[in-house]
């Protein structure tokens, strides 16, 4: 470690703040847009132990987004895992990184004991697994995502949202966020998330929005304690609230992982049970 430790700035995290971020461990899986923002402040934050988990190499389409990346990256065909380790330590050279080239269920020994879990994923189906994962190893997950729609001659909406949710509260599926209509869509239109317009600004405040949500989770700071939360972006005018959709959809505890699945390795989820 160094001795460039002076987190002064943000003491009103709470007396234990700085030790509590800097044991925390933490799992990104997904460093283009998102991802690399959530990396790099987390770094800022001083939290510990970043685990990095993307299968890609950068391309030049991502250079207007990835934070960190440069042009010789693209000319190297850097991994996009390194290109956030390389921020990261640059940032806080004593954190401890662990950066995985591959698919997320190549590298799940990264997710087991981890304290909380980002998703930057493209699609509903990788969500669903991802989030999956998170309640079979007991794991808050805050999942991140946005989308560019045309909705008249060279006009576009921007939109996007946070869902952070817990274990043994409401899933993404309770809450109405994954439906099999969305999923079934995906499947039949697509096969995957396809290439999704992306710029970096709607990312990197949906990355801040979720690094909010972790900080919440971790420390004192605030007193709203809640078992999930879901934060839309209207990106045209610039304006966050909270979605209305789990007011119609949410009803409790949640409805489709059983407490015993909690924890349990085993434990497989059937897209066809949604």
């Amino acid at each position: 470690m160094t001795s460039r430790r002076d987190f002064s700035r943000q003491g009103f995290l709470g007396a234990d703040a700085e030790r509590t971020l800097a044991d925390a461990r933490v799992t990104i899986v997904g460093l283009g847009g998102g991802g690399s923002h959530i990396a790099q402040q987390l770094a800022h934050l001083g939290v510990g132990h970043i685990r990095l988990i993307d299968p890609q190499e950068i391309e030049a389409s991502n250079l207007n987004r990835l934070v960190g990346a440069t042009d010789k990256d693209v000319e190297e065909r850097a991994p996009k895992v390194r290109i956030a380790e390389r921020v990261i330590k640059g940032v806080r050279p004593w954190i401890e990184v662990e950066a995985v080239q591959a698919e997320w269920q190549a590298a799940d020994d990264l997710l087991k004991d981890a304290h909380t879990l980002f998703g930057c994923v493209d699609g509903y189906r990788q969500r669903m697994y991802l989030e999956s994962a998170a309640r079979r190893f007991c794991l808050p997950y805050i999942d991140i995502g946005m989308d560019v729609t045309c909705i008249a001659d060279e006009q576009y909406a921007v939109a996007g949202q946070v869902i952070m949710t817990l274990p043994g509260g409401p899933c993404m599926r309770c809450l109405g966020y994954l439906t099999q209509e969305r999923l079934d869509r995906e499947e039949n239109k697509y096969g995957d998330a396809g290439v999704n317009p992306q710029v970096v600004w709607i990312n990197g405040i949906l990355a801040s929005l979720a690094v909010g949500e972790f900080v919440r989770l971790l420390t004192p700071w605030s007193e709203d304690r809640r078992e999930y939360q879901w934060l839309e972006l209207e990106g045209n005018n610039q304006i966050v609230s909270r979605s209305r959709q789990p007011d119609y959809t949410s009803k409790g505890r949640c409805r489709h992982f059983r407490a015993s699945d909690l924890g349990d390795p085993f434990f497989s989820i059937d897209a066809d049970g949604l």
